[in-house]
């Protein structure tokens, strides 16, 4: 599973939970949230990620924190850094230092050059 599918899913299980414990049906949140009663489903079961307003608005007509459907849910910033030739990941720790997983040893740096140098 993507992690952007993991994310939908857990979002789905943690809707489906407060909307049981609040006792309401999913057409009644989705009345209560402006929303149609399908888009709940959808949510529920993980086809779907709601914009801001929309979780805020079902986390609203369920009487729970935003906090309650996102619970489980985690990111960690990284990105690629593009090499010719390959692919490098690197990923930051906490305290905004890169630590890279693979270090190529044996590629020289690239050469830079900077128009209007004179000579």
């Amino acid at each position: 599973m993507k992690p952007s599918a993991e994310i939908a899913a857990q979002f789905g299980r943690n809707l489906a939970r407060c909307r049981r414990r609040a006792g309401l049906s999913q057409e009644e949140l989705g009345y209560r949230a402006q929303i149609h009663r399908t888009e709940v489903s959808l949510l529920e079961r993980g086809e779907r990620m709601p914009r801001v307003d929309t979780a805020l608005r079902i986390a609203g007509s369920l009487g729970v924190p935003l906090d309650d459907l996102v619970a489980g849910l985690e990111w960690r910033p990284g990105y690629e850094i593009v090499v010719p030739g390959s692919w490098e990941i690197v990923e930051r720790d906490g305290e905004g230092s890169e630590s890279p997983d693979v270090v190529p040893e044996d590629r020289p740096a690239p050469a830079r050059t900077s128009s209007g140098d004179s000579q």
